[in-house]
Formats: C-alpha cells, structure tokens, sequence
C-alpha cells in the first residue's frame, strides 16, 4: 500500500481488486448498491425490533461508515450497519413494549453513546499498545459466553410478545419457517438476504389472509402512498441517566470481540496484514455508535454480510465500501423508504425476532466452536454455565440505588471468572500427563 495515510487506488478491471485498488465508476456504482442490499435487512431490522427509526438506521449507518473509511485511512474494506448486541439491553433499559415508536428512545441513546465513548478509548490504547491484551482479556471461551447470552437473555421477548390473536400467533410461526425454507433451499445473494427474502414471503402470505380473505388485519397502504419522496427524517435527543448507559456499556465487549474476528477474516481473504489497524478500526467504530446515537440511531458494527460479500466477489477495494455509505444516506432521506418499512406487519415482524434472536445465540456457540473451546476444561464449563445461567435469567445485582441487569452480570462475571479461574488448576491435558507421569 501507499506511505500516504490514504491509498492511491490503482485502477483494475478484472481478477481479485485489492482494498487499494478500484473497478471502473460503473462497477464500483453497482458494486455498492451490492453491498447496501447486503447490509439492508440487519440494518433494517435492528431499529425496528428497539422501536427505533429505520430511517434514522440506514442513515446513520452511512455517515458510521463514511466515519470508519476516514479513521482508517481507507485501508480496511467494512460496512457498519446496526449491531444486534444493543436490542436486549436497549429493550431492557428503555421498557420498549415492542410494538411501535420506542417512547424512551432518548434513554437508550445516552446508554449507546456511552458505550461508543467506551469503545473509541479501547481503540485508542490498542493504537498506543496493541491487542493483544483484549485477546488474552476476552478469550473465546468468554466472547462465546456473552453472545449467547446476548440472545438467551432476548428469547421471553420474542415468544411472549406474539399478538393479541391465534391468527397473530400463526403468522409469526409461518415467518419463520419462510425463512427457514429460504435458508435451506437457495443458494447465493438469495440465501445471503435469507431474514429480507424470508420477510417478503411471509408479508404477501399476511396480505393474501388478511387484504384478500379477511382473516386478520388488513395491511394499511396509505401511508406508503402518501409518503414524499425526499424529505428529512425525524431525529432523536439523547438522555443520559447511570442506570441505561451501565446496562448498554456491556456491550462494548462484544462490539471489540465482532470487530477483532471481522477484521482478521479480512486479513485472511485479502492476505494484507490489517492487525496494525485494529485499534483505529475501533476508534472508528467508537465514534461511528457516538455520532449514530446523538442523532437517534442504533449503536454500529462492521458487518459479516458485507464480508460474504466479499468472499464471494474477490473484489476488497475500500472505495466500494465509501460508495455504499453514500447510498445508504440517500436511503436515509426518503419517507418513502420508512413508510415502506412500517408496512411489516408486526406477527411478521415477530417471527423473524424468533430467528435473529435465536441465530444471536447460536453464534456464540459458534464462536466457540470454530475456536476448538475445550470444554473437557473444568474452568470453561464452569465459565460458561454460570454466565448462561446469570444472563438468560436476567439475574441482577444492586448496588445502592444502582441495579447491574442480566447481561451486565452475565458480561463482568464471564471476564472476572476467567481472571479468577484462569490461572487456578492447570488444564486437563497437562493433568493427564501428569498423571501418566507419576503412572
């Protein structure tokens, strides 16, 4: 790559295009909206299950990226779309009922911009020092742990806000199994957009039930017809009370933990050595959650969509990724685009909260998986257990006036357990020569 603190991005048209080289304007337009559409569903989602502005979401994560691509220089290929590991605690420290306009949205945007604060001074010390510390901090075995809870903790959410009908009830199970089949029987972009295509499905069945035979409530059109075109989304203030921003700040560990196996799946595809840009990564990705949440959007991160993508085209040029930011900000200024949103039914709704909430959860355990956890360690399954078990049943803590939820007790136990445990008894394979030893 260039000396100067931006590449210069050397023109190429065919074969695998590095993050410092470019495709032709055409290309690099469509290649954009490629990744948009990538990023679309999650970024979409997010907002909604909070009670959120999609609007608001899809602009803000334009800007976050646009913010990432500056702090970085331009040298690490990444989206930043809403991030996931906000929604149990924006719920939980919001009183979010889960249906409609979040009515103490401003409560949960002074817990994310703490938690941006939180993260952009990690970012900072891995630029003085490196990262290895947050490595040996955060191993799998705890990252692992905080994710599933993540999704543990969301579960009584999804289930036991169904609706207010058999018939509600029946069209969330009909959505997630859309999803499901789309999941299991398609192949490339279709399958990569599962949670959108899934969506759609599962609205035209509601719209046929409901608009055609009468079953349910009927879908309102109106308001996607009346809607202007262009026009400016309605932004949020924050409020910053101790109690939302300790329950949100938590979250910072998972945001270091996504961002680190991002930008090392990266390193892997491009075969460019992006280590030394960890810490401006999350710098970026600091202020990125700080300036989303003072407008009133969620909490961001880079994103796996947008690495699939990448897998699957060879193409890395971070120019793309600054195409992208900018269409994603043109979305963000059309009421069209929000009306269109809001058509989601909520069973529809509610039934893809069942898979992205149970999909959390499983990625934790997959974290644990492809980093060969042992769990024939007493020390893992001691780690593990308690913190499944203080999260999913939002086990809380009080400290004077100051009550510590679920997940934050399930976050700081997960670390301070592996601080204590960590260096105990020796593992079992050094037991086991040990004991071969003394046989």
């Amino acid at each position: 790559m260039a000396d100067g603190y931006f590449p210069k991005w050397q023109l190429k048209t065919s074969g695998v295009i590095a993050p410092d080289e470019r495709l032709p304007g055409p290309q690099t337009l469509v290649m954009g909206l490629q990744h948009v559409v990538a990023m679309f569903g999650s970024t979409v989602f997010a907002p909604l299950l909070m009670g959120f502005s999609p609007n608001i979401a899809i602009l803000m994560s334009g800007i976050g990226t646009l913010i990432f691509f500056l702090v970085v220089g331009g040298r690490v290929p990444s989206y930043l779309g809403s991030s996931f590991s906000f929604i149990g605690v924006v719920i939980a420290a919001s009183g979010y009922s889960g249906s409609g306009a979040n009515p103490n949205i401003g409560v949960a945007l002074g817990g994310i911009i703490a938690c941006g604060v939180v993260y952009a001074v990690i970012g900072l010390i891995v630029m003085g020092v490196g990262v290895k510390w947050i490595e040996r901090l955060m191993p799998p075995v705890v990252t692992g742990s905080v994710v599933a809870v993540i999704g543990l903790n969301l579960a009584p959410i999804a289930i036991k806000s169904h609706g207010a009908s058999n018939f509600d009830d029946w069209m969330a199970l009909i959505s997630f199994v859309s999803i499901g089949l789309v999941a299991v029987y398609t192949r490339g972009m279709v399958q990569r957009l599962l949670i959108l295509v899934g969506l759609l499905i599962a609205s035209v069945i509601y719209a046929v039930l409901t608009n055609g035979l009468g079953l349910g409530t009927p879908m309102d059109f109106s308001g996607l017809s009346n809607a202007a075109w262009f026009g400016m989304p309605t932004f949020a203030t924050p409020e910053f009370q101790p109690k939302a921003m300790t329950l949100i700040v938590p979250v910072v560990v998972i945001l270091v933990a996504e961002n680190l196996g991002h930008i090392k799946a990266v390193t892997a595809m491009t075969g460019r050595n992006l280590d030394r840009y960890m810490g401006r990564a999350f710098l970026g990705d600091g202020l990125a959650t700080i300036v989303s949440g003072s407008a009133g959007g969620t909490g961001v991160t880079t994103y796996a969509e947008n690495i699939g993508v990448m897998a699957a085209t060879k193409i890395y040029s971070t120019l793309i990724f600054a195409t992208a930011a900018v269409i994603a900000i043109v979305f963000g200024f059309s009421p069209k685009f929000g009306a269109l949103i809001h058509l989601i039914p909520p069973p529809v709704l509610r039934g893809v909260a069942i898979v992205i909430f149970g999909l959390i959860a499983v990625s934790g355990a997959r974290i644990w998986v492809d980093n060969k956890v042992d769990f024939s360690d007493s020390r893992n399954l001691i780690i593990v257990a308690i913190t499944l078990m203080l999260g999913t049943a939002d086990f809380t803590l009080k400290f004077g006036d100051f009550a510590l939820g679920g997940i934050g007790t399930a976050t700081f136990g997960a670390i301070l357990l592996y601080a204590l445990l960590g260096r105990g008894q020796p593992k079992n394979d050094e037991q086991d020569k040990l004991m071969d030893a003394l046989e």
